[in-house]
């Protein structure tokens, strides 16, 4: 193997596929990045079991030169070595050659290397996934569902399957739905499936999705996705982003989302926001988080913490809409921020079915996401 690339085309897929890398692998060859190139091109593949990564880097892209190959060949370089090596040389063009032993020499400017490599015979195949059924969507709603509702996922790994998002697409409704016992978060896009591809009990883990999410790019993309009987394939670009599809049956959850109110606010997102996250600076003192919201007849609603070493918060605010009975309920501040923070609405929703009930919150001028809070049981 001897070939020149672009530094900037061989660090962007260096990025990519390092993002499958574990550092916890017991299986020496997953540390490191295979190298495959032949005449078309080089392509790198990352993977840790769970998740596998792979980036082509075509010899030509729009008429411009970006990978020069004068002879084939395979390796694998150490991950963590490779990763930051590259990111530092100095030419924006790399050389690299294949020696004995899976010795590699890499060169740029005048800075010479020589990285002790692996057999590329040793790494592990790729999954093969059959492309009968490939359903697309737009990269930035995809992006945006993962941030949507991955905040929701357990972190509890007693529980494996909650530490996924479920995927259900049935036609043309795609919904996304994660819950870690106290709290859920649902959201739901129409996508243009054609084919009617049906899709239920698929659950990829919230992490994964996170570090998929990194490699969607921000401008309009489109993202292919081919489902599989245990793996999930992402295809964005040149890159490949296969998944492994979590054991276990993912919860019913929609017996526990109420349909019908006994108390009903509507109020400025940003106002709220800022209140509560005020009176989180005391509740995270304690530990808990707690923060209590009680309801006025007169359309106001009071958010109040309280921490035994430091003080109280107070705090009045005015509600656009209030309709129901009086109220008086406690929850978690963390859960209610984490939900503010992805809403995009000026306006909620929060629908409440008593003090121990669990509380909805929609955005007023977004029927397609939902989020769902358990209260806390407290003594005053």
């Amino acid at each position: 193997m001897k070939i020149r690339v672009l530094k900037h085309e061989l660090n962007e897929s260096i990025q990519h596929v390092s993002k499958a890398i574990s550092s916890r692998t017991t299986i020496p060859i997953l540390t490191g990045i295979k190298i495959e190139v032949n005449y078309q091109g080089m392509t790198l593949t990352a993977s840790d079991t769970d998740i596998s990564i792979q980036a082509y880097i075509p010899v030509e892209d729009n008429e411009k030169q970006i990978v020069q190959v004068e002879r084939p060949g395979s390796v694998v370089l150490p991950a963590k070595f490779f990763v930051e090596i590259i990111k530092k040389l100095p030419s924006s063009e790399i050389e690299m050659e294949l020696l004995d032993g899976f010795q590699t020499r890499i060169t740029s400017g005048s800075t010479d290397i020589q990285m002790v490599g692996m057999d590329p015979e040793e790494y592990p195949v790729l999954p093969s996934i059959e492309e009968n059924e490939v359903i697309s969507i737009q990269g930035d709603l995809l992006k945006n569902m993962i941030k949507q509702t991955t905040f929701s996922i357990s972190t509890n790994e007693t529980s494996p399957i909650l530490t996924g998002i479920l995927w259900d697409i049935n036609g043309n409704d795609f919904k996304l739905v994660a819950t870690d016992r106290h709290r859920l978060a649902s959201r739901t896009a129409q996508i243009d499936n054609a084919d009617e591809i049906r899709v239920s009990n698929v659950v990829i883990s919230g992490k994964t999705l996170n570090e998929l999410s990194k490699i969607i790019p921000d401008q309009n993309t489109i993202v292919d996705i081919v489902v599989a009987d245990n793996q999930v394939l992402f295809k964005i670009d040149r890159v490949l982003f296969y998944t492994r599809i979590l054991d276990g049956t993912y919860p019913d959850t929609s017996r526990i989302i109420p349909t019908n109110y006994k108390s009903e606010l509507v109020i400025d997102t940003k106002k709220l926001s800022e209140s509560i996250d005020r009176a989180y600076l005391l509740s995270r003192e304690e530990k808990s988080n707690i923060v209590r919201l009680q309801t006025f007849e007169n359309s106001t609603i009071e958010i109040s913490s309280s921490s035994t070493e430091l003080g109280k918060v107070v705090e009045q605010l005015d509600v656009i809409q209030y309709t129901g009975d009086p109220l008086r309920i406690s929850f978690n501040s963390k859960y209610m921020l984490d939900v503010l923070k992805v809403v995009e609405s000026e306006q909620l929703h929060i629908g409440f079915t008593g003090a121990m009930s669990p509380m909805i919150v929609k955005p007023v001028d977004d029927s397609q996401s939902l989020y769902l809070i358990l209260p806390y049981r407290t003594t005053n």
